[in-house]
């Protein structure tokens, strides 16, 4: 292999680790670790019945559908978020369209994506990319639940064994989710009371500046590119998340025998470590300056909550099945959320941004497909793509493809198909990677139309002509299994 080959692989190596690094240090421990936690008590300490309640494949669509999009749009989370999120509605019993639904919907209209979507891209985008999601995404789940109507049938069957003979939700069991939700709240909303700064204490020492500077020459920081570094506190994050998984698994893997050291170690690590990543923490020159702002007082105080209620409102039973349901999540889901990052950002560093103009620069159906493709091989986080997006809209991206690009961005990322295929299987998997193009590249279509000038009226049109036909096929499938389960009652 040549010197220019050798080089070439490295520089691809380097943006696959540096792009990895970067999504470890800034996305993992204020938004997918909390989520992680949140699927875990979801498995292990709701009881069935109350999940079916709302998202049950028998429960009236005109509830469980709302419920899975409204759900969506009150959890500020992004695509590697709402994933341990949907595993863990979708393990404790409910149905596949719903939970679909709220896979495809949750990453768009959650209040972060769209305010931060309307004031760098316009509200006509943002109100496009919330009404054409949860549109399109209650479609999707239909059709899913359709075409697999018996797997459905199955997988409830199959839960219903697992979970039976639960009782209703205890009050600790409240409390603790309750604190769960607002710890993955507090940690990702950006509002200016969380943000705020109310006391700081600098540290004289140049250790951390030096560190930083060796850093950003190791992992490239360009927001252009979507190339976010990483950070002094990120590094230091990124070996706590070590110490977290080594303590897990001596702690966890073996929960079901015993309770050991390891366990309380395991959880204080985690409470520590998400209070570190809350903090504010600027190297200068001269030390380093922590910032305790609203957002680390808020972790704060949730984390001391959490500690009391697993010490002493869990019953020993119960916060075991909590901790493994959770450490069961991390096991299936983070291994392949760390394959698809890096992959992810080898093939950007492949990616020319030239190519944007030339292949979506027209609202036509190749160019919103060519949209989709972006979303598959340039998958960024929600507060990175939103610029990313504003990038590609200078270099001649239609608003059109565009559109597309944000619908199909959290669904069909590398990490996502792969993490989606090993929650419901493959052949599902790739049937939903199959509609999300299509109607992702349909609603491109739409908002391009009405943005090259046609009427709204006549964009409306179109879109209810789809509903139109989605219906339509509901209702003749449906027509069709009554007429079929009806017994057999001519006598002979």
């Amino acid at each position: 292999m040549t010197d220019a080959a050798l080089e070439s692989v490295f520089s691809l190596l380097r943006s696959g680790a540096g792009n990895l690094a970067a999504y470890l240090a800034a996305h993992v421990l204020l938004c997918l670790l909390p989520a992680f936690l949140v699927a875990g008590a979801m498995t292990a300490l709701i009881p069935k019945e109350i999940i079916t309640r709302f998202l049950g494949r028998d429960c009236p669509k005109a509830i469980s559908y709302p419920a899975a999009a409204a759900g969506g749009f009150l959890l500020a989370v992004c695509s590697c978020t709402v994933i341990p999120l949907f595993a863990g509605i979708y393990k404790k019993g409910a149905g596949l369209g719903p939970a679909i639904a709220f896979l495809f919907v949750a990453p768009a209209v959650n209040i972060l994506a769209l305010v931060y979507t309307g004031k760098m891209l316009g509200v006509d985008l943002a109100i496009a990319r919330g009404v054409l999601s949860v549109v399109f995404g209650v479609g999707i789940g239909l059709l899913m639940a359709l075409i697999f109507r018996g797997d459905d049938v199955e997988h409830d069957q199959a839960t219903t064994r697992m979970f039976s003979g639960q009782g209703s939700m205890r009050g600790s069991t409240v409390s603790l989710l309750s604190l769960l939700v607002a710890l993955l709240i507090v940690g990702t909303l950006q509002l200016d009371m969380l943000m705020h700064a109310y006391a700081q204490v600098q540290i004289p020492t140049t250790s951390i500046h030096h560190f930083q500077d060796f850093l950003a020459e190791l992992v490239p920081h360009d927001t252009s590119k979507g190339e976010e570094g990483v950070t002094a506190q990120g590094a230091i994050l990124i070996g706590l998340l070590v110490l977290i998984g080594l303590a897990a698994w001596r702690g966890i893997e073996c929960i079901f025998e015993r309770f050991s050291a390891w366990t309380w170690v395991f959880v204080s690590l985690v409470g520590v470590t998400l209070m570190f990543a809350s903090l504010q923490i600027v190297p200068t020159s001269k030390g380093v300056t922590l910032h305790f702002t609203g957002k680390f007082i808020g972790v704060s105080i949730i984390t001391a909550a959490l500690g009391w209620v697993l010490k002493t409102r869990l019953a020993s039973d119960e916060l075991r099945d909590f901790l493994w349901e959770s450490w069961r999540f991390v096991k299936q889901i983070f291994p392949l959320l760390i394959i698809g990052v890096f992959i992810v950002g080898v093939i950007r560093e492949l990616v020319q941004p030239q190519w944007v103009q030339s292949l979506a620069g027209e609202n036509t159906v190749g160019g919103n497909f060519v949209g989709v493709v972006f979303g598959v091989f340039m998958y960024f986080p929600t507060l990175v793509e939103v610029p990313i997006a504003q990038m590609f809209l200078d270099l001649g991206m239609h608003r059109g493809p565009l559109l597309a690009y944000l619908l199909a961005d959290p669904e069909l990322s590398f990490q996502s198909i792969l993490i989606t295929a090993s929650v419901i299987g493959k052949k599902k998997a790739w049937v939903y990677v199959g509609l999300v193009a299509v109607f992702s590249t349909l609603a491109g279509m739409l908002y391009g139309t009405w943005i090259d000038g046609s009427s709204l009226w006549s964009v409306t049109s179109y879109l209810l002509a789809v509903l139109g036909g989605i219906v339509a096929i509901l209702w003749v499938v449906g027509r069709r299994q009554v007429r079929h389960s009806k017994p057999n009652t001519t006598s002979s």
